[in-house]
C-alpha cells in the first residue's frame, strides 16, 4: 500500500506529466509544424527555391489550413486524445514530406494540411489538458502547457541558425526536424492512449452568465482574438528577413527568432501564475500593448539592440495571450468549450492569413515591411481597445449583480 506521501504525489505528479505531454504535442505541432517555416524562408530564399510572393503564399497556405482545422474542432466528436495522436503524427509526416518534394504546389498543399493538423493540435490539446489539470487542481501548470511552443521555436531557431551559418541545404533541415520531432512523439504518445470520459458537469463555468450575454462575449473574445491573430504574425513570419535586410552582414538577425521563442516560455510560465480571478479580457488587452510596443520598436530602431528589445516583447505575452483566451472560452462554456476554443483558433487563424498577403505585397512594392508593420500595431492597438472594453463592462456587470 503507498504511503499517505506517496498518495498525496500522485495528483501532482499526474498533473505534471499531463501538462509536459501537450507541452511537447505543442512544441511539435505549433514550434515545428507551423513555426519551423519562419526560420528556414531565408535559406529557402537564398537557395531560389522561393522569392518573397510565394513565401508568403505558404505561409498563408498554412495559415488558411489552421483555419479549416479549426472550424472543423467544433463539429469532431473523436476523443480528444485520439485527435492529439493523429494531429502529432500527422505533423511529424509532413514535415519530412516539406524535405522530400520540391514543387512549389505540394509544397503549399503539405503547409496546407500541416496547419489543419497544428490546430487540431491546439484545439484539443488546450481542452484535454486545462480539463485535466482541473481535475488535478493544478491550473498553475497551464503556462507549462502553453511554453511548448516557445520550445519548439527556441529549437527551431537555433537549428536554423546553425543550418544558415554552415550553409546546409533547407530540404536536409526539414528532414532534420521531422526525425527530432518523432523522437519527442514517441516519448509521449502513451499520455494519450487514456481514453478519458466526456464530462458531463455544467456546459457553463459557476459565475451563471445569462446565455445571451454568453453569447455577447463569445462573439466578442472571437472577433478580437482575430486581431491578435493578424497583429502578430507579420513580424513572426518575416522576422529573420526584415532583421536581415535592416542589417545586412550581422550575425544577430537568425538569433532574433529564437529570443522571440525564449520570451514565450517566459511569458507562458508567468502568465500562469498570475491570479484566476484576474480578468481574462483585460490580462490579454496588456499583452495586445506589449506586442504592439515590440512590433513599434523594431520599426523606430532598426537595429541589433531594436530588434532584439522588439522581439521579447512580441514573444512574451504571445502564449500568455492564448491561454487567456482560452481561459475565457472554458469560463464561458465551461466544458463543452472545445466549440468556443475552435471558433476562436479559427478567427486567429483568419487573421494570420491575412497578414502575410497584406504584408508580402507592400514589402515588394515598396522594399520595405514598415507600412505594413505600422498596419499590425494599429490592429493589436484596436483589440487591446475592445478588450479592455469587454473587460470593464463584465467588471460593472457583475458588480451590479452583486
Amino acid at each position: 500500500m503507498a504511503s499517505p506521501a506517496h498518495a498525496s504525489s500522485l495528483p501532482a505528479h499526474h498533473a505534471r506529466n499531463a501538462a509536459l505531454a501537450c507541452a511537447v504535442v505543442l512544441a511539435v505541432a505549433l514550434g515545428v509544424g507551423r513555426f519551423a517555416f519562419t526560420p528556414l524562408l531565408p535559406l529557402m530564399l537564398k537557395s531560389g527555391a522561393l522569392d518573397i510572393r510565394h513565401g508568403g503564399w505558404l505561409a498563408s497556405a498554412n495559415y488558411a489550413g489552421y483555419l479549416i482545422g479549426a472550424l472543423s474542432c467544433a463539429a469532431i466528436r473523436v476523443d480528444h486524445a485520439r485527435m492529439v495522436r493523429l494531429a502529432l503524427a500527422a505533423t511529424i509526416l509532413l514535415t519530412l514530406a516539406m524535405g522530400v518534394v520540391d514543387l512549389f504546389w505540394l509544397w503549399a498543399a503539405i503547409r496546407f494540411a500541416a496547419g489543419v493538423g497544428s490546430a487540431w493540435a491546439f484545439v484539443f490539446a488546450s481542452q484535454w489538458g486545462l480539463r485535466r489539470l482541473a481535475e488535478l487542481d493544478a491550473h498553475g501548470l497551464g503556462g507549462v502547457i502553453y511554453a511548448g511552443p516557445g520550445v519548439g521555436i527556441v529549437a527551431t531557431g537555433l537549428l536554423g541558425a546553425v543550418a544558415a551559418a554552415l550553409d546546409v541545404p533547407a530540404p536536409s533541415v526539414w528532414i532534420g526536424f521531422a526525425l527530432c520531432s518523432g523522437v519527442a512523439g514517441v516519448i509521449v504518445w502513451k499520455a494519450f492512449a487514456h481514453r478519458a470520459p466526456a464530462a458531463r458537469s455544467q456546459a457553463r463555468s459557476a459565475d451563471n452568465t445569462p446565455p445571451a450575454s454568453t453569447r455577447a462575449d463569445s462573439i466578442g473574445l472571437v472577433g478580437l482574438y482575430s486581431l491578435a491573430g493578424f497583429g502578430y504574425i507579420i513580424t513572426a513570419t518575416f522576422l529573420p528577413v526584415i532583421a536581415r535586410q535592416a542589417l545586412p552582414g550581422s550575425p544577430w538577425p537568425d538569433l532574433f527568432w529564437p529570443a522571440f521563442g525564449l520570451a514565450l516560455i517566459a511569458g507562458a510560465l508567468i502568465a500562469a501564475r498570475l491570479p484566476l480571478s484576474w480578468d481574462n479580457r483585460l490580462l490579454s488587452a496588456a499583452c495586445y500593448v506589449i506586442q504592439a510596443l515590440g512590433i513599434c520598436l523594431g520599426i523606430v530602431f532598426p537595429t541589433a539592440l531594436g530588434f532584439g528589445l522588439g522581439s521579447l516583447l512580441l514573444g512574451l505575452p504571445f502564449t500568455a495571450i492564448t491561454l487567456f483566451a482560452m481561459r475565457e472560452a472554458r469560463r464561458l462554456r465551461g466544458e463543452a468549450a472545445a466549440g468556443l476554443m475552435g471558433y476562436a483558433t479559427a478567427a486567429y487563424g483568419l487573421g494570420q492569413i491575412v497578414g502575410p498577403l497584406v504584408a508580402a505585397p507592400i514589402a515588394e512594392h515598396t522594399g520595405s515591411f514598415s507600412i505594413a508593420l505600422w498596419i499590425a500595431v494599429a490592429a493589436l492597438a484596436l483589440g487591446a481597445a475592445g478588450l479592455a472594453w469587454l473587460g470593464m463592462r463584465g467588471t460593472l456587470h457583475a458588480a451590479k449583480r452583486a
